[in-house]
């Protein structure tokens, strides 16, 4: 497993950035190392993906199964089910890919596609069932599906609590914000969001959600307010796998002040050879379908960088 082809690319996830570049190399005829984690993906609390044409609806298991079946007609594909402890550069040129397994892979250039982590909060009941049901991260993901009811969403800037009060009314005739009593701005996001009647500015901090078996009905403050409400939006902190926080480290990649993966056009890294696509390298164009364009066009580039090295050689 150590001495692959040496146009091998590894990629390191199997969601839509990693699999849909999988798929174009693999059309290139180029040789590829999906190194696939056995635990749960991060939208596994998803009923559906929604918004990727041809595949409005389809739960995230059978687009993955999907997936495979496809990749599985090329012999230049190889899945390894293992997790990617490091990567690094290797002695000779390109990259050592280190296997949870103890194994290692030898790779020209390799694709980070791992995604990223969402930073539940703590001490907040109800919060772990209603996620990914009534507990949404972005509207056009879930909105749809939540269409109708009561809304309420959590912000701590005066400018968005605002706006969202006033945008989520594509689902919902009663949207108000929950905001820290402390935020700036609050006279002024409160008149943005009764604008045009229907929304409204609450200040205080949630302590429990009450549901059945997922489906919110209440929100619990810590004063010990209930504010009735079906769907919640909360858009989380993420962080970096820690695969990828090591790389970022020690291979001194750039990064944004958020801790987001810079890449160029192609999806390249400040590393040459070493790619990413997906939600780590964007906090704000996180959907299957910018995930699989980045896919796309990472493969494209790989496939021109193996072309432009034979060449060269």
């Amino acid at each position: 497993m150590s001495s692959p082809a040496d146009h091998t690319t590894v990629i390191v996830g199997a969601g839509p950035a990693g699999l849909t570049a999988a798929l174009g190399l693999a059309r290139y005829r180029h040789p590829v190392i999906v190194v696939d984690s056995p635990r749960a993906p991060r939208n596994s609390a998803s009923a559906g993906v929604h918004g990727h044409i041809g595949m409005d609806g389809v739960t995230p298991d059978e687009f993955r199964a999907r997936a495979w079946r496809e990749l599985s007609r090329y012999r230049t594909v190889e899945r390894l089910e293992d997790e990617v402890d490091s990567v690094s550069t290797a002695p000779g040129g390109g990259f050592r890919i280190t296997l949870g397994s103890g194994g290692s892979v030898e790779s020209a250039t390799v694709l980070l596609a791992t995604g990223v982590l969402d930073v539940h909060p703590s001490g907040v009941d109800g919060f772990a069932e209603c996620w990914g049901r009534s507990v949404i991260h972005c509207p056009f993901c879930l909105g749809e599906e939540n269409a109708g009811g009561s809304w309420a969403t959590l912000a701590d800037n005066a400018h968005l609590a605002g706006l969202s009060a006033v945008a989520f009314r594509a689902w919902s005739e009663d949207t108000i914000a929950i905001c820290p009593e402390s935020m700036p701005g609050l006279d002024t996001a409160r008149a943005t969001a009764r604008s045009g009647g229907g929304g409204d500015v609450v200040t205080g901090t949630v302590r429990r959600l009450h549901h059945r078996q997922g489906a919110l009905y209440g929100i619990e403050l810590a004063d010990g307010r209930i504010l009735e409400r079906q769907t919640l939006v909360w858009t989380p902190p993420q962080r970096q796998q820690p695969l990828v926080q090591r790389a970022a480290d020690e291979l001194k990649l750039t990064v944004d002040d958020a801790g987001f993966i810079g890449v160029d056009d192609s999806q390249c890294t400040s590393v040459p050879g070493l790619y990413a696509a997906g939600d780590l390298t964007s906090r704000w164009k996180q959907s299957v379908t910018a995930s699989t364009a980045a896919g796309a066009a990472a493969a494209d580039a790989i496939h021109m960088s193996a072309l432009l090295s034979a060449v060269h050689q």
